[in-house]
């Protein structure tokens, strides 16, 4: 899985995806969170072309696997999670889909 570590002050590239592929990509909230604040929960807004095949977290990290898309297209995938202490807080990465 690729694992993104963010500030929240750009957009970081994830590794490219071949549109024929599943692969699963994840947010590691961890530095974010306060100290015993949790993940309650975590959504992934549509993402055009690449559909959300499955989704998943724990308590500091989050998780999808997409399929699809199209090549030469880049694609923002963003990742938004509500925290047991009632945050709610964006974190985007950028996916070049490309053939393999």
């Amino acid at each position: 899985m690729s694992v993104f570590y963010s500030d929240g002050t750009f957009i970081p590239d994830a590794p490219p995806k071949d549109p024929n592929s599943t692969i699963d990509y994840g947010v590691d909230w961890s530095t974010w969170l306060e100290s015993g604040e949790t993940i309650v929960t975590s959504t992934w807004p549509e993402t055009g072309a690449l559909v959300s095949e499955s989704e998943s977290n724990t308590t500091t990290a989050t998780s999808i696997f997409v399929s699809g898309g199209t090549v030469g297209a880049t694609y923002t995938l963003t990742n938004r999670v509500v925290t047991s202490q009632g945050r709610t807080e964006d974190r985007s990465m950028l996916i070049l889909c490309q053939e393999k």
